[in-house]
């Protein structure tokens, strides 16, 4: 309780001086985030020679972005990024969410984790409507003390209410790591796998990775790169691995697919009645998913959301795919 109550007061100073700030600039501030995104996007259509004979098949890609926090620097950066950021998400629809980066064996991430979770819970409060993932857990023995392995993925669930993992590798050295598993699942929190950056960063892979510990406890997953360019590889090569590494059937990729979709932060309700997939949302009961022509009720619900109608186009190449066999 006395930690808290330090903790509270450092906050409570902080935080004066960060809103006083963002009260006076709070008009330059959105527009120099904004401003960054349009570069950005103007950037990448020129790229592509968007809208002209030859403009690439990326221009049809539609880019969202998550803004990131980055977690070694002084707490009050944190806090000012933090604020900045969801601020930012919140008037722009193309952030998709906040991402909470940064080597997490370093000094001040191992040293201010706890405050960080703070930070990120008081911020979310007053944004609650932004979406948020977080690097938490990449971490193994060796790397740090074993005292440093207790409790970063908890505390990023518990605390922070994050509402995607990003590697989550140490959970098995957590405290109570299986009454863990178990609360992640029931709130349906996804760990974003990354097999190949977590072998060549931390050493870790195959039967000593907890990706089939967190599958087993109905954990919701999905692949990812983590980076694909220090890495040199793309997300196909995850798949590959993962069907290799721990002999995954096509319905287990299926899955892990769909799931990259239902826990992505895209807007709208989903389109299945639930995270087994089983069964789809009631506007499109009896449909067909993935059919070229959806009934009334159905279409109308999937125009109304970016995410069921990218689930939609997911179940049609599906559907494309598997009539080749």
């Amino acid at each position: 309780m006395g930690r808290f109550r330090v903790f509270t007061a450092a906050c409570g100073a902080i935080l004066l001086t960060a809103f006083t700030l963002a009260a006076a600039a709070q008009q330059d501030k959105q527009a120099t985030g904004t401003e960054f995104l349009d570069e950005a996007d103007a950037l990448r259509r020129d790229g592509g020679h968007c809208g002209t004979p030859d403009e690439s098949p990326a221009c049809k890609v539609e880019a969202r972005y998550l803004y990131q926090v980055f977690r070694n620097t002084p707490k009050e950066s944190v806090l000012a990024q933090a604020l900045f950021g969801f601020e930012l998400a919140s008037i722009d629809p193309r952030v998709a969410g906040i991402n909470l980066v940064g080597s997490e064996d370093n000094y001040a991430a191992m040293a201010d984790y706890a405050d960080h979770m703070k930070i990120f819970q008081f911020v979310r409060g007053l944004y609650p409507n932004v979406q948020v993932s977080m690097h938490a857990g990449e971490l193994t023995l060796g790397l740090v003390s074993p005292e440093g392995l207790c409790c970063h993925v908890r505390q990023a669930v518990e605390v922070a209410g994050t509402d995607r993992i990003g590697h989550g590798v140490d959970v098995m050295y957590e405290e109570a790591p299986e009454k863990l598993l178990k609360d992640m699942a029931a709130k349906q929190v996804l760990v974003e796998i990354n097999l190949t950056s977590n072998e060549d960063v931390l050493g870790v892979s195959g039967k000593s990775h907890p990706f089939p510990i967190y599958r087993k406890f109905g954990v919701p997953v999905a692949l990812s790169t983590d980076d694909e360019g220090i890495e040199r590889i793309d997300l196909t090569h995850e798949y590959v691995r993962a069907v290799e590494s721990y002999d995954l059937s096509y319905a287990d990729l299926k899955q892990l697919v769909r799931n990259s979709l239902e826990y992505c932060f895209l807007p709208g309700a989903s389109l299945w009645a639930g995270p087994d997939f089983a069964r789809l949302a009631d506007a499109c009961g009896g449909e067909a998913a993935g059919a070229d022509k959806p009934g009334s009720t159905c279409d109308t619900f999937l125009k109304g959301s970016e995410k069921a109608e990218q689930q939609w186009e997911l179940e049609r190449r599906f559907e494309v795919f598997e009539a080749g066999f």
